[in-house]
């Protein structure tokens, strides 16, 4: 399976120049959106480190609705 841009469950952009970290406080170096499942178009502006915890807590959000309706489609 390939591994793009398009299965990625965060978009991430630069941040604008000057802004900062939404939960940390620290200068800002991404903007990211999460796409997609119950955050879908929720995301904020973010330093490095927790802009990857971000996209983690997105990720681990997807992975488990998408177990979920396997598992509700199972039964």
């Amino acid at each position: 399976m390939s591994n793009d841009e398009f299965r990625k469950p965060v978009s991430v952009d630069s941040a604008p120049r000057g802004s900062v970290c939404e939960w940390c406080g620290k200068p800002a170096e991404v903007q990211l959106t999460a796409i997609g499942g119950n955050a879908h178009n929720e995301g904020g502006l973010f330093c490095r480190s927790c802009g990857e915890e971000f996209a983690r807590a997105v990720a681990n959000a997807s992975a488990m609705a998408t177990a979920a309706d396997a598992n509700a489609q199972s039964t």
